[in-house]
């Protein structure tokens, strides 16, 4: 069976990266993909390039590719999503503009999912502010399960997940039970306090967790950016790939990963706001992992990262973003 794969943003330096890693098998397996690519009528020429040079490419489970500027047209018949074009944060830009300006974004997708996405659609936001971004899509889309919206923070969990092995001296695939808390932003919580090492529980220095790997998870996007002047392309594609895999295939026994999804009041998160939670992904929908014994820093910080949410859900319905 042919999966219908949507990628907003196609043109970008995300979608750029993100879209030969589709097409090569890489988040589906041996699933033939079409490809539908979405991008704002001035990019369509560099998205039709990017179709050109996948067909050149001449990935043999890659169907078809074809590039829109319309969003009906573009998520007809997707069973998967990848919102990755958002508008950036620029100098002066106040933080009600910058929701109001990708409320003028994802909301229409959100509307376009519902309208005419597949039945099964599962939807992953990378386009930040992203949890807000998958909430307000998931508000213009009220035929689809809410629980099909996501946000991506598998790139934090994955930067976790470096910076421990580095500090081990270990590979990466013998660790498992990282977790990344709350908002994809400078509040988000890594925790390593579940982490397992072959299987089995590894005590980790408290200082050095508190001072140097949260300080620097956190902080990895804009170290990125000052080393190489842009910002994370080709590790946030694979993070999105990692993420919809383990969506569709399950993720690896005995671990779990972490994702952004509406609560359903887990760990005390409101209802509906949309948190970062330790999953496991099993039969196409994702679990949170419950009952978890959190630290107390770590308890702290996810009440301080809900605090985030809860107010940048407040200021898109003060704006009137989202449907009443």
């Amino acid at each position: 069976m042919t999966a219908t794969v949507t990628v907003t943003g196609a043109a970008g330096q995300i979608g750029y990266a993100l879209l030969f890693r589709i097409a090569s098998g890489a988040m589906l397996g041996e699933v033939p993909v079409r490809l539908r690519l979405l991008e704002v009528p001035q990019a369509v020429g560099a998205a039709e390039g990017t179709a050109m040079e996948l067909a050149d490419a001449a990935f043999p489970l890659l169907e078809s590719v074809d590039v829109f500027d319309d969003a009906d047209a573009a998520f007809e018949g997707a069973q998967l999503a990848l919102l990755v074009g958002a508008r950036p944060r620029t100098a002066g830009m106040e933080r009600a503009d910058l929701l109001t300006a990708n409320a003028g974004i994802f909301g229409p997708q959100g509307r376009a999912i519902n309208d005419h996405a597949s039945d099964d659609v599962r939807v992953l936001v990378v386009g930040n502010p992203a949890n807000t971004n998958a909430l307000i899509a998931a508000a213009h889309a009220p035929d689809v399960p809410a629980e099909r919206f996501t946000a991506m923070t598998r790139l934090d969990h994955n930067r976790g997940l470096a910076q421990l092995a580095t500090r081990l001296d270990v590979g990466v695939d013998r660790l498992s039970r990282m977790t990344i808390w709350g908002n994809h932003s400078s509040t988000q919580v890594p925790d390593p306090s579940q982490l397992l090492l072959d299987g089995e529980p590894i005590a980790l220095d408290d200082a050095w967790v508190a001072e140097e790997f949260v300080p620097t998870v956190v902080n990895r996007g804009a170290a990125i950016i000052a080393a190489r002047g842009a910002s994370s392309a080709a590790s946030a594609a694979s993070a999105a790939i990692d993420h919809m895999r383990d969506w569709v295939e399950d993720t690896a026994p005995g671990d779990w990963v972490s994702a952004a999804l509406p609560s359903r009041g887990e760990y005390g998160v409101p209802e509906g706001l949309v948190c970062s939670f330790p999953v496991t992904g099993a039969d196409g929908a994702w679990r949170v992992v419950e009952g978890l014994e959190l630290p107390p820093a770590v308890r702290a910080g996810l009440a301080a990262t809900v605090v985030e949410l809860e107010a940048e859900r407040d200021a898109v319905r003060a704006l009137g973003l989202l449907p009443q």
